[in-house]
């Protein structure tokens, strides 16, 4: 039984988006993300201590409660125990996500990425890439030393979002370039979404109807300079793309990156929501959840808490969010599409003296200390950054 009242509050909001999962499995994905958020920390001996003391219960009972959360069934005392099947709140969490934001928003950005811990696991990650922060969305973690290759975990997580975000959206969906092969381009077409994958220089391409092959270095060959058209790619096993290309001051190389949409539709400059990722991991690294510090060892189990390390996340992004948007407004949006600040060098981290994920913190400590209730607001605009306010407000 849960006895704080915002630990109750809290409970009620992720059942309400999570309505697939039983009593105990939403109480305790709320009970974790909640003692996580109290205490930044994934620890289990934090987090149980928290919650024992904000319920009044003894901390050993809540440490075996939250460890049983993410163990498989066959480890749970008791008769009819089962396994939390994680990947069936990937689409609910997507769902959640794209329900918080502006009413006005038809497109959303993805990024697919790979990050380890130490030489535990591989963390395998589709992340949605909001105000400069990512929030996890699907996800698979295997042994950091399992062999094989990573084709058929990347199929499985675009399968299980497949269908969830509506037609008529734009979706981009971006990688580095140590993630780009041709069947994950067709794969995420297949998804109805828009590949945006960064490629190496090395290598040719053809502008048809010209059947020469040219060098990608050619490019763009110096700094400032932008190019973009419908190409041909790779000699085997040709593609029919376009080619994006941006070189920024101080930037070593450019930018290429392969898409399906026309050169008219899209900007090489959105490729500079990807690094949100590296602010997602921080996140849920040093900033939050101290991830790199986790003691377990058991790959399925680590997918289980990365579900509450994801619920965790969302909140304290939407929070930060919605309180961005209550200081002076940026006037990105005013800017006309061609403005001189949307040519200048892409900083990847946003202007920002705080990011949005650590005013989550600020906006909900501030909350509690005032007696409001625990609560999760649709945000009314977009936090404004710049390649953010270029993307969201630009794409057709």
């Amino acid at each position: 039984m849960l006895k704080n009242k915002y630990l109750k509050q809290w409970s009620c909001i992720v059942s309400e988006h999570m309505v697939h999962l039983s009593i105990p499995e939403a109480v305790g994905l709320a009970t974790w993300s909640f003692g996580m958020v109290m205490t930044k920390s994934s620890s289990l001996t934090q987090v149980s201590r928290f919650i024992a003391s904000i319920n009044q219960e003894k901390p050993n009972t809540v440490r075996q409660r939250l460890k049983e959360w993410y163990q498989e069934a066959e480890a749970k005392k008791g008769d009819k125990r089962c396994s939390l099947d994680v990947s069936s709140c990937f689409a609910p969490l997507l769902l959640w996500v794209m329900s918080l934001l502006p009413a006005d928003i038809k497109q959303v950005a993805l990024a697919l990425d790979a990050t380890s811990i130490s030489n535990k696991f591989t963390v395998l990650s589709i992340n949605v890439l909001l105000a400069g922060c990512g929030i996890p969305i699907a996800w698979c973690i295997v042994a950091a030393t399992e062999p094989g290759s990573w084709k058929g975990h990347w199929h499985k997580l675009i399968e299980l979002l497949k269908g969830v975000i509506p037609q008529q959206w734009n979706v981009i969906v971006a990688c580095d370039r140590g993630l780009y092969a041709d069947w994950l381009y067709e794969l995420i077409v297949s998804a109805g979404w828009h590949p945006f994958l960064r490629i190496n220089h090395q290598g040719t391409y053809q502008i048809p109807p010209d059947r020469s092959w040219r060098p990608l270095t050619e490019v763009v060959k110096t700094p400032r300079q932008s190019w973009s058209g419908r190409v041909v790619r790779f000699r085997t096993n040709p593609l029919e793309c376009t080619l994006l290309a941006r070189w920024d001051i101080g930037y070593k190389d450019p930018w290429l990156v392969l898409t399906d949409l026309e050169p008219s539709q899209a900007d090489a400059l959105w490729y500079g929501l990807r690094p949100s990722t590296e602010c997602a991991y921080r996140d849920i690294k040093s900033d939050g959840w101290q991830w790199h510090n986790t003691r377990l060892l058991s790959p399925q189990r680590a997918e289980r808490l990365w579900l509450a390390i994801a619920v965790s996340t969302l909140w304290m992004l939407m929070l930060g969010g919605e309180a961005e948007n209550q200081s002076p407004p940026s006037n990105y949006q005013q800017l006309p599409n061609k403005h001189i600040v949307f040519s200048k060098p892409i900083n990847p981290k946003p202007l920002r003296q705080i990011s949005c994920f650590l005013l989550g913190f600020i906006t909900l400590i501030a909350d509690l200390l005032n007696g409001f209730s625990i609560h999760l607001p649709r945000w009314s605009a977009f936090p404004p950054t710049p390649v953010d306010a270029f993307y969201y407000s630009n794409s057709s």
